[in-house]
């Protein structure tokens, strides 16, 4: 399955990468393209495709994980 490549955001000295949501099939190689753009935290926004130990145990962490219906609540509460 091809997947869409990262988009890497900037604003002055906060960077956000997007990408795909990872399933244990394709996580092997996760970790390595996080490590190439220099993340350090996940913040997941879909339901839990992987299992995070891979990316933790390369020193990459998780700080929130927030499901689809969480994300359109703080939508609404922001409106």
């Amino acid at each position: 399955m091809n997947r869409p490549a990262p988009v890497e955001i900037s604003c002055e000295n906060t960077h956000f990468l997007i990408t795909h949501n990872p399933t244990n099939v394709t996580l092997n190689k996760f970790p390595e393209k996080l490590k190439k753009y220099g993340v350090t935290t996940l913040v997941r926004v879909c339901d839990a495709t992987y299992d995070k130990a891979p990316a933790e145990k390369e020193g990459i962490h998780q700080l929130f994980s927030f499901g689809f219906n969480e994300v359109l609540l703080a939508e609404t509460s922001l409106t």
